[in-house]
């Protein structure tokens, strides 16, 4: 099983719930198979400010939905102007896509975030 320690007013997102904790520490005990996602690792639409980011809000949605492939075409079509503007991205987007390939939505979520931080790099050095 996931144990989940939630601090409090933290919130998290179970298959299609989004859950707030109260006002104290609560630790969940999860089993199963629904996706999972902590705060931490939400973007909100209106935070999807850069292309990298919309990338990742991209793949959040494909990770939470029951049918992910209903995003494959937005995806992809991201990652290839992201890689058009920035070809060093190239390595970094390969390790997202062969998740995505391999089902494996919430490990290319924790790549996009080395993404991001990526971005952020080359923005600050422009």
């Amino acid at each position: 099983a996931l144990v989940l320690d939630l601090k409090p007013g933290e919130r998290v997102i179970i298959g299609e719930t989004l859950i707030t904790n109260d006002q104290q520490r609560t630790r969940l005990h999860i089993e199963g198979t629904a996706p999972i996602l902590r705060e931490k690792d939400i973007l909100r639409p209106e935070e999807a400010d850069t292309p990298c980011k919309n990338l990742y809000l991209t793949l959040q949605l494909m990770y939470l939905d029951p049918d992910p492939t209903r995003f494959h075409d937005s995806y992809f079509e991201l990652a290839r102007k992201i890689q058009d503007a920035a070809p060093s991205t190239a390595s970094l987007v390969l390790d997202i896509n062969q998740n995505i390939i391999g089902g494996s939505y919430y490990k290319a979520l924790k790549e996009a975030k080395r993404l991001i931080k990526y971005e952020a790099e080359l923005i600050a050095d422009a």
